[in-house]
């Protein structure tokens, strides 16, 4: 019975295993949160796109009815 602690792993086996479901919990996280900015960024695009839309036609570089089409089609 030399080295056996009576857990089947020692203090390095504990140790071991607490890192590796850290490092688990971790990496939930990360995807967590990133798939979180994806999104938000993703809300984001059409209101960038109808702001853009915006400027364009304050410029005059695109008519009204190419304005409320494109309105139309972000929506």
């Amino acid at each position: 019975m030399m080295g056996y602690s009576g857990f089947g792993m020692g203090a390095f086996g504990w140790l071991g295993m607490l890192l590796f479901w850290g490092f688990i919990a971790l990496g939930i996280v990360y995807l967590w949160r990133s798939m979180e900015t994806s999104r938000k960024q993703g809300d984001n695009s059409n209101s960038n796109a109808l702001d853009i839309a915006k400027e364009r036609y304050a410029k005059g570089e695109i008519s009204k009815e190419e304005f409320d089409q494109l309105k139309h089609d972000l929506a």
